[in-house]
């Protein structure tokens, strides 16, 4: 096992005007620009103008991927402020009105609302996504197979996005609701190899559903720019300590699935129609769902699914010198998802004598707090290599 398992992190961020707490609609295209300059060649537009995303340099251990994305997020938002802006990492914007939102006018985003209209109009959401290396000549649709009963684990710790067009949504992660709205996301098709992922972006490009194999955006996917599995489900996390957490687990299990003989063999139809349900449940209930796990009739706890997590990991952990990944896990579930806690302050508000819209600006708040807070990353979760190497230059 690669103790040095390249890997990059992407996060998208909602601009937010500090006086209204509502989501930028225009902001000043100088502000935009700052942010640009402020990043380099890793700032990426999003679909909407009141969006920027960073997508970081290879690196080989966390460590430095928590000092870059800590020095980015500071960078951001002090670049925001004379603009009256700050940034919010986040899965949905409390109060964001998707019927407001300018279109970024880059070709691509506009052939993307040309195509998919009100459903790509109503995306105002934001991501944490995850590249893991897949060394070759391993079969990238194998070890997906592998990683992809753990999704809806990653994504109930990444639980962000409660609310929705300044309501609660009900939902723990409302953003994977809004990506069903999308074709091609989502729970990727029942593949065996990749041979057969071949055959499909084909079809899907010889009949003129697609037009490159980047139209595919499933929640964990093989990446057409680089030879990544890329994670796209989770929920961007205003904490960067849990986005940490997540990436660190992510390449845990990715590094996992690499190592064994078979790499998927194990996962079936059946596999996939548990992964369709537990990915249900974790968008509704979070960290607080009961998940089915292949083999078992009874149903499992977070707890209970990270204990197991242990049990199966924990030599491919020990080896990555990853070990408390899974104590940062506890701490999250015993403190409660994103979600959780922006619920929390939303009832508080409300017992209190609040309004509706006062009560989703103290979430706001709560969000720009938690999005400016340094990471303090148990330092143990960074691996064994040197924790200041980056390869930097090459963006994923």
């Amino acid at each position: 096992m690669n103790p040095h398992l390249n890997f990059g992190i992407e996060e998208e961020y909602f601009i937010t005007d500090l006086r209204t707490r509502r989501m930028s609609e225009q902001p000043p295209g100088a502000a935009i620009e700052a942010c640009k300059t402020e990043l380099g060649p890793c700032f990426a537009y999003e679909m909407f103008k009141g969006q920027v995303e960073v997508a970081s340099p290879v690196f080989t251990d966390i460590a430095p991927a928590a000092e870059y994305l800590g020095a980015v997020r500071k960078a951001l938002r002090k670049t925001l402020e004379p603009y009256g802006l700050g940034l919010l990492s986040v899965g949905s914007h409390p109060l964001a009105d998707w019927r407001l939102q300018q279109a970024t006018e880059q070709d691509h985003f506009l052939q993307l609302f040309e195509d998919y209209q009100r459903v790509a109009r109503r995306s105002l959401l934001s991501g944490l996504h995850v590249h893991v290396e897949v060394p070759r000549p391993l079969d990238r649709i194998r070890v997906m197979n592998e990683v992809l009963p753990w999704l809806p684990f990653l994504l109930a710790l990444s639980s962000s996005s409660p609310f929705w067009d300044g309501a609660d949504s009900g939902f723990a992660s409302y953003r994977q609701t809004a990506c069903d709205e999308w074709p091609r996301m989502g729970i990727p098709e029942f593949l065996e190899d990749q041979s057969a992922y071949d055959a499909y972006v084909a079809l899907l490009i010889r009949t003129g559903t697609v037009r490159q194999a980047s139209d595919i955006w499933w929640g964990l996917r093989p990446a057409v720019k680089y030879p990544t599995l890329e994670l796209r489900m989770t929920d961007a996390c205003p904490r960067l300590d849990d986005a940490l957490c997540i990436a660190a687990f992510f390449r845990l299990v990715v590094a996992y699935a690499i190592d064994q003989p078979r790499p998927g063999s194990a996962y079936s139809q059946t596999s996939q129609w548990i992964l369709k349900e537990n990915r249900w449940r974790a968008k509704r209930y979070g960290t607080r769902a009961s998940f089915i796990i292949e083999g078992y009739d009874r149903p499992f706890s977070m707890e209970q699914w990270l204990f197991m997590a242990e049990q199966i990991l924990g030599d491919a952990a020990r080896t990555l010198g990853a070990e408390s990944v899974f104590a940062h896990i506890r701490q999250m579930l015993r403190e409660g998802t994103s979600a959780q806690r922006q619920l929390g302050v939303y009832q508080r508000a409300l017992r209190s004598g609040e309004d509706l819209q006062a009560a989703l600006s103290q979430v706001v708040d709560q969000l720009l707090m938690e999005t400016s807070q340094a990471p303090s990353f148990d330092q143990r979760i960074a691996g064994s290599g040197n924790p200041g190497r980056a390869l930097t230059g090459q963006v994923i």
